[in-house]
């Protein structure tokens, strides 16, 4: 767990209480500023359980994604649109996976100019016993129940399809997990 902070106060509620007077209602800002810190602590932990494993939560999402994929190999390109993330920081991501010997880089052989990146053995057994020791440690969120972090999924799938991450499914429903 990160280092405590051990405040004598919540400085986000603090914040929001000046906000108030100063601005109007404090909710969004609440509300987004928790956000941003839940993200840090949780961004924190991950890092460390990963941490033995030669991992940052980046490059064990990049790790998953491959495995997810048919072939162990996807392009660059896709994985960036998949992870979200600008390509420099899949290049980035990638070239340390193959510095370490989880992911090699080879020539799209359907796309001239493109590049895939595959996971090799070691990546796949690195990703295995990762994937154990986050699932035990419930990804840092073993303060909830199963209600409630589908109800926190929900709540930001709705804001991520409000930004245009995806469109509603088939049916117009929103699905969860």
């Amino acid at each position: 767990m990160a280092k405590p902070l051990e405040l004598p106060f919540d400085p986000i509620a603090r914040a929001a209480e000046i906000w108030e007077r100063r601005f109007g209602p404090p909710s969004a800002m609440a509300a987004v500023t928790s956000i941003m810190r839940a993200q840090q602590i949780l961004l924190g932990e991950l890092d460390r359980i990963l941490r033995p494993h030669g991992l940052t939560f980046a490059r064990y999402e990049a790790l998953v994604l491959l495995t997810f994929s048919r072939r162990g190999a996807l392009p660059l390109r896709v994985i960036g649109q998949r992870l979200m993330v600008h390509p420099t920081s899949v290049t980035n991501t990638i070239g340390r996976l193959e510095k370490q010997g989880m992911v090699i880089r080879r020539p799209n052989p359907s796309d001239g100019r493109g590049t895939l990146a595959e996971i090799t053995g070691r990546g796949r057994e690195v990703v295995t016993r990762a994937t154990e020791d986050l699932m035990t440690a419930e990804f840092s969120m073993g303060g909830y129940d199963d209600a409630q972090l589908s109800e926190i999924f929900g709540l930001l799938r709705d804001l991520r399809l409000a930004a245009g991450d995806f469109t509603r499914d088939d049916e117009g429903a929103v699905s969860r997990p």
